[in-house]
Parts: C-alpha cells; sequence; structure tokens
C-alpha cells in the first residue's frame, strides 16, 4: 500500500485478469526465473510531484512478476516541447527492473499506474501527474508503433540519461551505444539534480 492510497482501499492499479494468467504470472514472480532488465523513466509536474513518483515506483513493485532493483536521484527538469514557463516543471527519476513480463505486459502495467494517478492524455506534451515510459528492455530494439523500444527519444533527453547513468554508469541504449557517450553528446540545460529529495527503494 502507497501513500496515495487510503487505508483499506484497493488498490486501483490492479486490473482484474484471469486465474490462470494470475497463476502463471505468480508462479514466474516467486522464482523471477530468466527475468529481463528494464530501465523506466518516470515524471510528474502537477500535485505532490515527489509523492507522485514514490507511488509509482511503489505501484510497479507490487506489480507479479516485476522487481524494483534500483532508484536514481532525482532531478528537476523544464517541461519538454512548450513555451518556457508555461508549465510546472518536472522531477524526473529512472527506475531499474528485474522483470518477467513481456514488454507488452510491462507497458500495460505502466499505463494502469498513470491511470491510478489520473493522467489525463489530452495534450502530447501536456502537464501531467504520473508519466512513467519505458525507456529499454533487455536489449530489444523494435519498432511496433504501439512500444518502440528503446524509447524513439530516449537517446536525446537529458532527464533520462543523466539519473539512468547516475544510477548505472555502465549503462548501454541498446541500438545506441553506451550511456555516459551519449550524454556527453547533448546538453545538460533545464536538468538539475535536487540532491535535497530522494526516492526509496520498496522495502
Amino acid at each position: 500500500m502507497t501513500a496515495s492510497f487510503t487505508e483499506g482501499q484497493s488498490d486501483p492499479t490492479v486490473q482484474p485478469v484471469p486465474a490462470s494468467v494470475v497463476e502463471r504470472v505468480d508462479a514466474a514472480d516467486t522464482t523471477l526465473s530468466n527475468p529481463k532488465r528494464a530501465v523506466v523513466s518516470i515524471g510528474s509536474n502537477l500535485g505532490n510531484r515527489l509523492e507522485n513518483l514514490q507511488g509509482a515506483i511503489d505501484a510497479l513493485e507490487d506489480t507479479p512478476g516485476v522487481r524494483v532493483k534500483a532508484v536514481s536521484p532525482v532531478y528537476e527538469t523544464e517541461p519538454w516541447g512548450v513555451e518556457p514557463g508555461s508549465q510546472p516543471s518536472y522531477l524526473n527519476a529512472v527506475v531499474v527492473l528485474r522483470t518477467t513480463l513481456p514488454p507488452s505486459s510491462l507497458l500495460e502495467r505502466a499505463h494502469a499506474v498513470e491511470e491510478a494517478f489520473h493522467r489525463v492524455r489530452d495534450e502530447r506534451w501536456g502537464p501531467r501527474t504520473i508519466d512513467v515510459d519505458i525507456v529499454a528492455y533487455a536489449d530489444v530494439v523494435s519498432d511496433d508503433p504501439v512500444l518502440t523500444l528503446p524509447h524513439p527519444r530516449a537517446h536525446e533527453r537529458a532527464f533520462v540519461l543523466a539519473p539512468w547513468h547516475d544510477v548505472d554508469p555502465e549503462a548501454q541504449l541498446p541500438g545506441r551505444g553506451a550511456v555516459t557517450r551519449l550524454l556527453d553528446g547533448i546538453t545538460r540545460e533545464g536538468v538539475a539534480p535536487r540532491t535535497d529529495l530522494e526516492l526509496r527503494l520498496p522495502e
């Protein structure tokens, strides 16, 4: 249970699934046999931004077949793709997962987390309570329009690369190369570390 859900209230991010699927996922979760590494970017610029990020991390950890292995430092970021000053700034972080879920199921879970935090998708670069993006999944490279892997703009976003590099200096973005090299090639303007804020690994 996270701080975002009141005591006794069922977790709204949990979607009903067939018993056979639950059984299979639970079995995989027990052992996390042959898990894949996934990197997820989270961001928030509405409401209690830090609490929103922590709630998303906790909801991911509560997912059968997912284990949160690392959480990056927090960065404050000017909104991407909009006029300066037209929206509140974002808090951003990167979460490294080990998961037995396939990419499509992980995407469904990411969307469920966003919906639980009342994410509205009526504007492409609009403000949001929470944004949960899959940056990379194992070494998968895919141009599937439903879930392009790795994230098609991750290589040019300091608010993704900087926290990812902090938590994994040796990280590689599939098809693009070393995160440290990618980070050296872009500006960090408008992306500042918030050393006064901290996200915790779920217990």
